[in-house]
């Protein structure tokens, strides 16, 4: 059976492919081929890929990055299409699920959601539940530094809480919406805020939620 993971992946790479390697993204700095650069890095280059949470090694993993983005463009796509090396811990179904199927959903979305033209996606409920409880599980963390109280809310009433603190901002959206606002992305999520104007306000301002 196809996990989501493996669903996300091969769209992410037809996107990428699609765009070119010049494309814009929603990642700030970087175009396509530096994404797709990153993607491969972070699955197939554990020695560098700590650089994501690790500051003293960013430099590594910036300088190994940037070797991969020098490369061919489409052996940067075929890469992501064959997902890592057997030998890698990631190539185990259950560790490439939890690891990569809200990352590939999100650089995804990266990639889609910089043309000015993008419509928002519509997910299958399995989907949709699988995005919401990997929020649920990880909301703090990707909270953890919000400036204000946030609290995710299901439009079915279920909620989350990433960030405990006053004043308290609620965001109401789909889990795929929420997903994004929670990544960072809240200038294209499609979500309704309530709150204090001045506390939404530095919410939808600050560059500090997500990993």
């Amino acid at each position: 059976m196809s996990t989501h993971a493996k669903r996300e992946r091969l769209l992410l790479a037809d996107l990428l492919e699609a765009a070119g390697p010049d494309a814009p993204t929603l990642c700030e700095g970087w175009n396509t081929r530096d994404l797709a650069a990153h993607v491969v890095v972070r699955e197939r280059r554990a020695d560098a890929a700590g650089g994501i949470m690790i500051k003293a090694l960013q430099s590594r993993l910036e300088r190994v990055q940037a070797e991969f983005a020098a490369k061919p463009y489409e052996e940067l796509i075929q890469l992501i299409r064959t997902g890592p090396p057997r030998f890698s811990p990631m190539s185990l179904k259950q560790v490439d699920e939890a690891a990569n199927a809200i990352e590939f959903y999100v650089h995804a979305e990266d990639v889609r959601r910089a043309q000015p033209d993008w419509t928002p996606r519509e997910l299958d409920q399995v989907f949709a539940d699988a995005l919401w409880s990997r929020l649920e599980r990880t909301a703090r963390m990707l909270g953890r530094k919000a400036p204000v109280g946030l609290v995710l809310r299901r439009p079915d009433g279920q909620t989350a809480v990433a960030h405990r603190g006053a004043p308290v901002v609620t965001v109401t959206g789909e889990p795929s919406e929420l997903t994004m606002f929670a990544f960072g992305r809240q200038d294209v999520a499609r979500v309704d805020v309530e709150g204090d104007k001045e506390a939404v306000d530095k919410l939808h301002s600050t560059k500090q939620l997500g990993l």
